[in-house]
């Protein structure tokens, strides 16, 4: 394969029933120079074999099994073995539309932009129940005005995996050693090392709440977790 234009970093972690769709999904999309990272975080469950089995078919897929630490370690290990111009991600229980990545790879180079932002939708029980921006408004941003946007929650949120960026962004950036709200603590910094974001405003991205995620549980981990996001 040529040297691929993006790469695409799944962390995965324990998501059988959810991996195929996630995988096939990123598969199909429409912009195919791409390589596709899956970071095996000690999964349990039959991932794994899974993600070999995807390997083994397609050579556009590239597979590193660790021992667990979390999603920021499981990203930072994909960011270490990518070779595309530009970076994103996506997580293992979610999946995409098919002309997500082709979307913002248009968008960033269109508009000379560091980050591309799409919209996405929330499924519950394999049906869509909320579209988040997507009345097709394209808007553009400096650094100054996106960290205050996604500081207040309005318009840029700080998941990782609704946007495209370029590579140089994540030099001497590393994301931190959280199990909880990784993103909240790392996505504005981002934003503060770019020129220029263009948010499209359609919903490209399905963000499937999983009540078996960390996202949906509880405990005081999670609580210091998010202190230390804000500190």
């Amino acid at each position: 394969m040529n040297k691929p234009e993006i790469s695409i970093i799944v962390p995965v972690y324990n998501v059988e029933n959810y991996i195929h769709r996630c995988i096939e999904s990123i598969l199909n999309q429409t912009f195919n120079k791409f390589e596709l990272i899956l970071v095996n975080d000690g999964s349990s469950d039959n991932c794994p074999q899974i993600c070999d089995q995807y390997s083994n078919i397609d050579n556009r897929i590239k597979v590193i099994h660790k021992k667990n630490g979390g999603v920021s370690s499981a990203r930072n290990e994909g960011l270490k073995l990518a070779k595309g111009r530009y970076i994103g991600f996506v997580d293992s229980d979610d999946y995409i539309d098919k002309d997500m990545y082709e979307l913002l790879y248009k968008a960033i180079n269109e508009n000379d932009a560091d980050i591309s932002i799409c919209g996405h939708k929330i499924v519950e029980n394999d049906k869509i129940t909320q579209y988040i921006r997507n009345d097709n408004k394209i808007n553009l941003y400096n650094k100054k005005e996106a960290v205050k946007k996604i500081l207040l929650d309005d318009e840029i949120n700080s998941f990782a995996w609704d946007k495209l960026y370029k590579r140089e962004l994540f030099l001497n950036f590393e994301y931190p050693n959280l199990t909880y709200h990784e993103d909240l603590a790392s996505t504005f910094k981002l934003l503060n090392k770019s020129d220029k974001i263009v948010c499209i405003n359609k919903a490209k991205y399905n963000y499937v709440r999983n009540p078996n995620s960390i996202c949906f549980t509880i405990n005081p981990q999670k609580i210091f977790h998010s202190y230390l996001a804000y500190v």
